[in-house]
């Protein structure tokens, strides 16, 4: 194709332009358009060419192919288009060349920033054929439409090629790359792969899931047991190699999250959000759809794994295992105190309760319902004390497995005996890939030519390797089969069975982590619905079981006040009974603990808490009947009565120069009769005083 001026230069292009730069953009969309469409590449770099017939010097032309490679459709990835851009703002460009619209820009809002800063800084456009003023009505139409035409045609371009892969994908023909563990052979039909080393390990990781519940768990017992897992990189052409590697959190969740293990074939997972999009990370505004919004999901194309249920199982337990109360999620068991960790339920609202610690070392579990405040600004619906409700719940829990235990026995010595068995397998099948390994490399050294020494001495060092890791798998094997003894003895039997009767020792063991003992729970205890303010010094609690069944209890709980103690009534109404009958304030705390009954805080009555409930009640002190109190006692110390006829003033004289200190007394306890203690000194001084104080009041009077 010749390019052809065709526009009236002298009309458009001023000496004040020539003054300027010429910038020639050039860009392909693809690197395969750029290895391929040569001759495209070409005619773009001969606008240099154009350039100085219209005028411009060549050290005067500046080439722009920075984006080579590189899409229009944005301007976000294109450095050299960012770069015209700047120096168009700067006022340097005179002129700026492009083959057509196409490659300056596939979208309108960059294409119409070009003609906006063009038109402002008095640049001209050209193309192959005409040049454009921005500032000119005429030409600025032409280049909007220009503009459009270039975006539509994007448009088109990905609608049709878009169009059929969609169609073939709703037929499930589209070819995706396959997870490790399934093989796609030469007819294209999809097997599971040959190496049963390779299928065991990934069963092995969806069976753990299904007994440890976490992802994380799954990992942690791989890298105690010292199992790899295998990967497929694809990188270069097929087929691509097994690599096998320690496990890490990332490949046991993209087995887990692949839903071609269960025979499923899933296409359009992943969609872009433009919200999110940020210029300086290409990767970024990418979002994963959920299964149900995939457009394209067509079952049994694959060999599968697991079934389609257990993955829909898995990927809600997964979903679970995320700590966010706003989704009612509970979260994965962790190592903290708090038996109920994201399985309790606020009883009032229905919103699942945060979990808190308080004390001086955060050692005291709270589960709060601030539901209301965090979304509302309400005061907090309510907060209960987990070392109370942890008990309870742990009491029933134990109490309902109590007529399985021996079942329980049972099916833990059935587990045992299949992890033996499993890890027997996965060691086996390794030690088996090894010996393979081996012997391949041996019938690889044996089939070299003795006289090419190059090749042979690689070939036998790659022999001594291979015999190097087979010697070090058996040495691993045979120490994990001296550990682990082959079967059970029948000793080993009983005593497992025995665990059965020792359930509640063995819960409370130290061994036993906090983390153990959640999953344990939930395994029967679905949730807890909580509701402390329903009867006053009680907390009601509802245990759903995870078989369906709903159980209501109530228990005491410590409160700060009798006010708020559920058994207050009883206790006043006791101690005004106990009262009457002329009981002291010992014999009275006596009564109540013979009773059974305790303090609001848990503790036992004394003589102190009645005398303060009985002050609070405006109960007076009782005085032993039948024992008169004497004036003065055997060792010399006056009753209160008797202090008072020995100074001649009234009884609550003598209370009101105790409590003010003129006068010095003790009680062996409260309610007891008080010992005043004064000496002849004192008794006359005090008569004095008073006769003064009289005497005052009269001549005032």
């Amino acid at each position: 194709m010749t390019m052809v001026d065709t526009d009236e230069t002298g009309s458009k292009i001023t000496t004040g332009h020539r003054a300027k730069l010429a910038y020639v953009y050039i860009r392909q969309s693809s690197m395969g358009q750029v290895t391929h469409h040569r001759e495209s590449t070409d005619l773009q770099y001969q606008l240099v060419n154009r350039a100085a017939r219209l005028g411009w010097p060549q050290q005067r032309v500046k080439v722009i192919d920075e984006d080579l490679g590189k899409s229009g459709a944005s301007a976000s990835e294109r450095s050299g288009f960012q770069n015209l851009i700047a120096e168009i703002g700067l006022g340097k460009v005179g002129l700026v060349l492009s083959f057509d619209a196409s490659r300056l820009a596939r979208n309108n809002y960059d294409w119409y920033r070009l003609l906006e800063l063009c038109g402002i800084f008095g640049s001209l456009i050209a193309d192959s054929e005409r040049v454009y003023d921005p500032n000119v009505f005429i030409d600025r139409l032409l280049l909007g439409l220009t503009g459009m035409m270039s975006e539509a045609e994007l448009h088109q371009i990905k609608r049709r090629m878009h169009a059929g892969e969609w169609n073939k994908a709703r037929r499930a023909e589209l070819r995706l790359p396959l997870p490790t563990g399934l093989l796609r052979v030469s007819n294209e039909q999809v097997v599971l792969h040959p190496d049963e080393e390779v299928q065991a390990r990934i069963r092995l990781v969806f069976e753990k899931f299904d007994q440890l519940r976490t992802a994380r768990a799954v990992q942690r017992y791989l890298l105690q047991e010292q199992l790899l897992l295998p990967s497929r990189p694809l990188r270069g052409p097929a087929p691509h190699e097994i690599h096998w590697a320690p496990a890490r959190m990332s490949l046991v969740l993209s087995i887990l999250n692949n839903p071609a293990y269960a025979g499923t074939y899933v296409y359009g997972r992943h969609t872009t959000d433009p919200s999110r999009h940020r210029p300086s990370h290409p990767s970024s505004g990418i979002i994963r759809r959920t299964i149900d919004q995939c457009p394209v999901l067509v079952h049994n194309v694959y060999p599968a794994y697991i079934s389609w249920e257990k993955f829909l199982a898995n990927q809600k337990r997964l979903a679970n295992n995320r700590n966010d109360h706003r989704r009612g999620a509970s979260g994965a068991p962790r190592k903290g105190k708090a038996l109920l960790q994201g399985i309790v339920r606020c009883g009032r609202c229905g919103a699942r309760m945060r979990l808190g610690y308080s004390g001086p070392h955060g050692e005291y579990p709270v589960y709060r319902c601030e539901y209301g405040m965090s979304e509302y600004g309400q005061p907090r619906c309510q907060e209960v004390r987990g070392l109370g409700l942890d008990a309870e719940v742990e009491r029933l829990f134990l109490a309902a497995l109590q007529p399985d235990r021996i079942a329980l026995s049972l099916a833990a010595l059935g587990e045992l005996e299949k992890e033996h068995e499993t890890l027997k397998r996965q060691r086996a099948l390794h030690l088996q890939r090894q010996e393979y390994e081996a012997e391949r490399a041996r019938r690889q050294y044996d089939a070299v030519e003795p006289e090419n020494r190059l090749v042979a001495r690689t070939l036998e060092n790659a022999w001594e390797e291979k015999l190097l890791a087979l010697e070090k798998a058996k040495q691993e094997y045979a120490a994990w089969a001296k550990q682990q003894r082959l079967e059970l003895t029948p000793e080993d039997r009983a005593g497992i069975l025995a665990l059965g009767t020792e359930l509640p020792r063995i819960w409370n063991a130290a061994s036993t982590t906090a983390a153990e003992r959640k999953q344990i729970l939930r395994y029967i205890i679905k949730e807890v619905i909580v509701d402390q303010k329903r009867a006053p010094g009680k907390v009601w609690l509802k245990i759903v079981w995870q078989t369906g069944a709903v159980s209501e209890h109530c228990y005491d709980r410590q409160v700060r006040s009798y006010d708020e103690y559920g058994l207050s009534k009883r206790i006043y109404q006791r101690i005004r009974e106990l009262h009457s009958q002329g009981k002291l304030d010992g014999e009275i705390a006596a009564e109540l603990t013979a009773e059974g009954l305790y303090g609001a805080k848990g503790c036992v009555f004394t003589h102190g808490t009645i005398w303060l409930l009985r002050q609070k009640m405006g109960l007076p002190a009782v005085i032993p009947t039948g024992t008169p109190l004497p004036a003065q006692w055997e060792d010399g110390a006056y009753s209160i009565q008797g202090a008072a006829e020995a100074i001649g003033v009234y009884p609550g004289t003598i209370h009101k120069w105790l409590k003010t200190g003129r006068i010095h007394g003790k009680q062996i306890r409260k309610a007891t009769p008080w010992k005043v203690f004064l000496s002849a000194t004192e008794i006359s001084e005090l008569r004095d005083y008073v006769q003064q104080v009289r005497r005052s009041k009269k001549e005032v009077s």
